[in-house]
């Protein structure tokens, strides 16, 4: 595997298709760095176009998940774009941030679904990446801030475009305006989390359980899931059959397809390609 400055990617054991990507700048609270946003999409590409890569799990080393965008990184982008002609600075400008977004959206992109396991901080940057993700867990120590608004930045790495849909308008909204911190309990009563863990550990455990289940079922099945998820957001329910109707009359008759029936009928678990 690759090597990175700003990421670790992990496979626990051997027999498993489940992979684990840590955030890895513990001593800065996994604050994202301009290298981050280079090597991220790259390590997800990786595990994207790796067959024995079933389910990613993202989480941070040390002590918190992600403590949002290195000041440090914010201050060295704003200072490229201070002088010259205002137009060509903001259009390269624009280009900078897209050049960010883009990164962030690599959690969609990959075909393979993404568990995020959350434990600590979880401040601007990390919300934006959290909320890209496809199931989110968190440890009972767990906070969260969509911090933008007190550093003067209207959030643009995908928080106000994803949140909504996840915890609602209104508690978007307001989340969104105030920037104040809520735990692991509200993340859970909004919706922006599927279960909170009791501890650091017992959420290793959990998320490994959960991983390890999505992992044996058939590829095409889980990569559809996730499509065809995607999709639907934007549209309605009947374009949204339509779409699956269409994806399912390319992937639904499959050497997968057999292996599930034909264990059924065995009573044995089914053994599936690799994708």
């Amino acid at each position: 595997m690759a090597n990175y400055t700003t990421l670790e990617i992990v496979q626990e054991n051997p027999n498993s298709a489940v992979f684990y990507l840590y955030l890895n700048r513990p001593n800065h609270r996994n604050a994202l760095s301009r290298d981050f946003f280079t090597e991220f999409p790259r390590a997800l590409s990786s595990l994207d176009q790796n067959p024995d890569v079933n389910v990613i799990v993202l989480s941070g080393a040390g002590n918190h998940f992600c403590a949002g965008i290195d000041l440090k990184t914010l201050t060295s982008i704003s200072d490229q774009f201070v002088s010259g002609d205002r137009g060509r600075a903001g259009e390269k400008f624009r280009r900078e941030i897209k050049e960010l977004q883009e990164a962030i959206t690599a959690i969609e992109r990959c075909r393979k679904p993404v568990v995020a396991s959350i434990h600590g901080a979880c401040i601007g940057g990390g919300v934006d990446i959290v909320t890209a993700c496809d199931i989110r867990y968190c440890s009972k120590d767990a906070f969260f801030s969509v911090k933008e608004v007190d550093l003067a930045i209207t959030a643009d790495l995908g928080t106000l475009q994803r949140l909504p849909s996840i915890v609602g308008y209104g508690n978007a909204l307001e989340l969104a305006l105030t920037g104040r911190t809520f735990w692991s309990s509200e993340a859970k009563e909004l919706g922006l989390v599927s279960r909170v863990f009791g501890s650091r550990e017992e959420l290793d455990n959990g998320v490994r359980v959960v991983a390890e289940g999505i992992g044996l079922k058939s590829p095409l099945a889980v990569r559809g899931t996730k499509a065809v998820l995607q999709r639907s957001r934007e549209l309605n329910v009947e374009q949204g059959l339509d779409y699956v109707a269409t994806w399912n009359s390319a992937m639904l008759l499959s050497d997968d397809l057999s292996e599930a029936v034909s264990a059924y009928a065995q009573k044995r678990e089914p053994i599936f390609a690799k994708l």
